[in-house]
């Protein structure tokens, strides 16, 4: 068996199990449109709030920012990954297939959405180990979500959330230094109240 028929036949058995499982329909729609990434971004500004009060507040507050540009950098590469590869979206390649969302016309690999999560995962591990896991469960779910409404094949949504990850890990990892710097200088300055919650 190819990794592609693998793929479908995977996308087929959950979508199988979406149409067994109407009373999940509207939930996980909302879940995978726009409610999973909310959480995720609910959950950044609850570890940007919590670390205010710490004594290296500059540095999370520093790292709260920098999952911030992670997530939106993921979503731009995107723009430059999913033309290049113009894979057809399974709702679209599929015939009798549960679309319980619109099916979008743009590339099916990656899934924005997976990969969007994906940084804010990686990044909010980084930024608070419990706020991380949690983030994390919800990526996943969300990633569930995507392919369990229709619009996404397995492999969109594993790709999305590795390519996600790797971006929001990179831009912290990178970027925390010089940003921890300027955050602690800007304590001294009237945007103290964002860095530190005292």
């Amino acid at each position: 068996m190819t990794v592609a028929s693998l793929d479908t036949s995977w996308y087929l058995a959950v979508n199988e199990f979406a149409r067994d499982t109407p009373w999940a329909h509207n939930m996980l729609a909302n879940y995978a449109n726009w409610a999973g990434l909310t959480l995720l971004a609910l959950l950044l500004v609850a570890g940007w709030l919590i670390g205010r009060r710490r004594a290296n507040a500059p540095r999370v507050t520093a790292t709260a920012f920098l999952v911030g540009i992670g997530a939106v950098l993921a979503l731009l590469l995107n723009q430059a990954i999913g033309p290049a590869v113009a894979r057809t979206r399974p709702c679209h390649a599929l015939t009798h297939v549960e679309v319980l969302l619109h099916c979008a016309t743009d590339s099916s690999f990656p899934s924005d959405h997976a990969m969007i999560a994906g940084a804010f995962a990686a990044g909010l591990l980084l930024l608070n180990r419990r706020l991380g896991l949690l983030a994390l469960l919800f990526a996943l779910l969300l990633a569930f979500a995507r392919v369990y409404v229709g619009v996404h094949y397995p492999s969109d949504v594993a790709g999305g959330l590795a390519i996600g990850a790797a971006v929001g890990t990179l831009v912290v990892l990178i970027l925390r230094p010089p940003t921890t710097t300027v955050a602690t200088r800007l304590v001294r300055t009237p945007l103290r109240p964002l860095i530190v919650s005292k």
